[in-house]
């Protein structure tokens, strides 16, 4: 992998991945930016204890652009992007309209590949593990900002989850906070660690699942399963067989199998509820919308859990389709929005039967 940094025409920063270390990257961005200005503020809530942040500067952001006038294909053919170059492999930049920016944190973009028409789900292992290099790059040196305390990876992937970019693309938010999710994690680890005499609850989940008849795949350094408690009507988590608190700590061997392992949990989800768009047949459907999301330890001290390190956290990946069926999607109606308590029409068993049944032959 070759890095190169480079700044826009606005001052941010961007970043090239190549797969080519004779790459060269030399483009100048030639458009006529005035500094990006944000209005980013981090509210806590005093009766939840969590934080919000306030972004209006968001609601002037792209939105559903026509395919030839997209800012994260390459410039090429007078038009010019948020890419310089006429071509890339991986690519990050920080993102134009963020949610978090200056002492709030900190945002990035994500470009999977430089094909407007591809999907994460059809890229090579190659180009798969590049993007991996480039989330375990950005998770080192967001790492280093001083006021961020977690960084999380995670790519929105269509319009159903609220995409306006259709290029495939993800996104890196680095906190200035522990997230209430990751917090509710560890709260339940500095217990069951208390409770147990020492167990970790996630080595103690991880190896509860992989005994049950919920797991999808499973290959020598990872495990993927729908858990006993899905949230989602199709939901699933990617643990690390070896378990490291970040992408950071991922050994040479596991970072060499994910590109087969994810590419082919991304490709089941195409498959849950037809044949995907673009294959032979006759129940063409489109692309399965979801959300994954990598959880990482975060950084810096945990004030707060007692008997708890970073080393006690586990890396995993939580993969999920808001799609319950065919043509109906799962909505964060009264009990999910209002109270928190999410309501699945899927059984977890049938879930993850369904997703064993459309493996690649």
């Amino acid at each position: 992998m070759k890095k190169t940094s480079t700044r826009l025409a606005d001052g941010r920063e961007l970043v090239y991945y190549d797969l080519r270390d004779d790459t060269v990257r030399d483009a100048v961005d030639r458009r006529p930016l005035e500094p990006t200005v944000t209005a980013s503020e981090i509210r806590r809530d005093p009766l939840l204890g969590d934080s919000v942040a306030i972004a209006s500067h968001r609601q002037g952001r792209t939105y559903h652009p026509p395919a030839d006038e997209c800012p994260l294909c390459p410039s090429r053919d007078g038009r010019l992007s948020e890419i310089p170059d006429s071509a890339y492999d991986v690519v990050v930049f920080e993102n134009r309209f963020p949610s978090l920016a200056g002492d709030s944190g900190r945002c990035e973009v994500v470009c999977f590949t430089s094909d407007h028409d591809a999907s994460f789900a059809s890229l090579t292992d190659e180009q798969a593990r590049l993007v991996l290099e480039a989330w375990t790059d950005r998770t080192a040196e967001l790492s280093h900002l001083p006021s961020v305390k977690q960084v999380f990876c995670f790519e929105n992937r269509g319009a159903e989850i609220g995409v306006t970019l259709g290029h495939p693309h993800g996104q890196i938010y680095a906190y200035p906070f522990i997230t209430p999710r990751t917090a509710l994690m560890l709260r339940s680890l500095a217990d069951h660690k208390a409770e147990s005499g020492g167990e970790n609850l996630f080595d103690a989940v991880l190896e509860r699942e992989l005994a049950g008849d919920r797991v999808v795949l499973e290959s020598e350094h990872w495990a993927a399963f729908v858990p006993f408690a899905a949230h989602w009507p199709y939901e699933v988590h990617l643990y690390p067989k070896r378990r490291v608190p970040d992408l950071l700590a991922l050994d040479e061997a596991a970072r060499t199998e994910f590109p087969q392992v994810y590419l082919e949990l991304l490709r089941r989800f195409d498959r849950i509820f037809g044949r995907p768009e673009g294959e032979e047949g006759d129940e063409a459907v489109a692309p399965t919308p979801y959300i994954a999301a990598w959880h990482q330890a975060p950084f810096g001290g945990l004030p707060g859990f007692d008997g708890v390190t970073r080393d006690d956290f586990a890396l995993h990946l939580e993969l999920f389709t808001i799609r319950r069926t065919s043509g109906k999607l799962k909505f964060l109606a009264g009990s999910e929005s209002g109270m928190n308590v999410f309501i699945n029409d899927v059984p977890p068993e049938r879930a993850a039967e369904r997703l064993r049944e459309v493996a690649s032959s």
